[in-house]
C-alpha cells in the first residue's frame, strides 16, 4: 500500500469517473484502474462498485477512503514541518465557509492568495454541520463559520465579530420604529434561512426558538431573502458586513437593535492536530486586510498564530 494509491482512491471518490480522476492526478485511467486493483487485492476488499455509474464506493469503500483521507492529512503535516524549519510557505489550502460569511470575505481572500506565487486555495461554501463532518475527516483543512465549539478535536481561533441589524419590510408596522428592541421583537413576523438556524438561534438564544420564528427560507441566499421581505411583511436580521453591498434604495429598511445590541461572533476552525502554521497564518493575514480593524478580534491584532 502507497501513499500514491490513496491519493488515487481519493481522486476517484470525488470526480467518481476514472478519466476525470485519473487526469487530476496526472497519470493514465489504465494505470489508476491497475493500482487501484492492487491495492483492493492487498486489503482482499472491493473499494469501489465498477458496475455503478457513475462509480461509487461500497460500504467497506467508504470507512477505507474515510480513512485515506485523515493518513494523507497526517502526510502533509510531516512536510510542513519540514517547510516551517525552512522558513518557507508553499501548497495548496482547502477552505470550507458558511453561506452567511463566504460573499463578504471571499472574493478578496482569493485576490488576496493571488499575490502569493507558491500558494493556492480551493473553496467551499458548505453549511455548518457539513464543514464541521469535513474537518473531522480531514476533507479541509479549516473552516470559516460561527459557532460556539464544543468539540475538543476541533480548535476554534476568534477572527472578528459584527453587529446585527434588522432589514425591515416596508409593509410591517417595525418599518416606523427608528430602532428595535431586541428583548420584545416580534419574532413570529421573523424570515429565517433554513440551514442556517444555528446562526439564528445562537443570536436569539432562545430554546422555543424554532416554534417562535415565522417564516423560513430554505436557501443560504441573504440577498433572495432581503427581496422576498420586501414583497411581505416581515423582517430578517442580518451582519453588519452586508451592508455596504446593499443598494443606497436597499438600506431605508435597515434598522438598529438596542436592549442589548446583538452580535455575531466568526472564527477560523481547524483540527486540533493541524501544524500548517504558514498557511494558516496566509489565511489570518488575508482576513485582516479585509474586515475593518474595529471588527477583529485583539488577539490577532497583535500576534501571529502558532501551532
Amino acid at each position: 500500500m502507497t501513499l500514491q494509491q490513496l491519493e488515487y482512491i481519493i481522486a476517484l471518490d470525488d470526480y467518481r469517473h476514472f478519466m476525470k480522476a485519473a487526469e487530476s492526478c496526472g497519470v493514465t485511467q489504465s494505470t489508476m484502474s491497475l493500482m487501484l486493483h492492487k491495492l483492493e487485492e492487498e486489503l482482499d476488499l472491493q473499494i469501489f462498485d465498477r458496475n455503478l455509474h457513475p462509480i461509487r464506493p461500497t460500504l467497506a469503500g467508504e470507512k477505507i477512503i474515510k480513512q485515506a483521507r485523515v493518513v494523507l492529512f497526517h502526510s502533509n503535516q510531516l512536510k510542513e514541518l519540514s517547510l516551517c524549519e525552512h522558513n518557507s510557505v508553499s501548497g495548496n489550502i482547502r477552505l470550507g465557509i458558511t453561506p452567511t460569511v463566504a460573499p463578504y470575505i471571499m472574493p478578496k481572500l482569493f485576490h488576496h492568495i493571488n499575490t502569493i506565487p507558491e500558494v493556492t486555495m480551493t473553496a467551499c461554501e458548505l453549511y455548518r454541520d457539513r464543514l464541521i463532518e469535513m474537518l473531522k475527516n480531514a476533507e479541509i483543512d479549516m473552516a470559516i463559520m460561527s459557532l460556539a465549539n464544543s468539540n475538543e478535536n476541533i480548535l476554534e481561533i476568534p477572527l472578528y465579530k459584527e453587529r446585527l441589524w434588522a432589514y425591515v419590510s416596508a409593509k410591517d408596522p417595525l418599518y416606523k420604529e427608528k430602532t428595535i428592541d431586541f428583548n420584545t421583537m416580534p419574532r413570529n413576523r421573523l424570515w429565517t434561512l433554513k440551514h442556517e438556524i444555528c446562526f439564528q438561534q445562537q443570536i436569539l438564544n432562545s430554546e422555543n426558538w424554532e416554534s417562535e420564528r415565522s417564516s423560513m427560507y430554505e436557501s443560504g441566499n441573504i440577498a433572495t431573502l432581503l427581496r422576498i421581505i420586501e414583497e411581505n411583511e416581515g423582517f430578517t436580521i442580518i451582519p453588519e458586513l452586508h451592508i455596504p453591498i446593499l443598494r443606497e434604495n436597499h438600506r431605508k429598511n435597515l434598522r438598529s437593535f438596542n436592549n442589548p445590541i446583538p452580535m455575531h461572533k466568526v472564527s477560523l476552525f481547524i483540527r486540533s492536530d493541524y501544524v500548517r502554521s504558514g498557511l494558516l497564518n496566509t489565511i489570518i493575514d488575508g482576513i485582516k486586510e479585509i474586515i475593518p480593524e474595529e471588527m477583529l478580534d485583539e488577539r490577532l491584532k497583535k500576534y501571529k498564530i502558532k501551532l
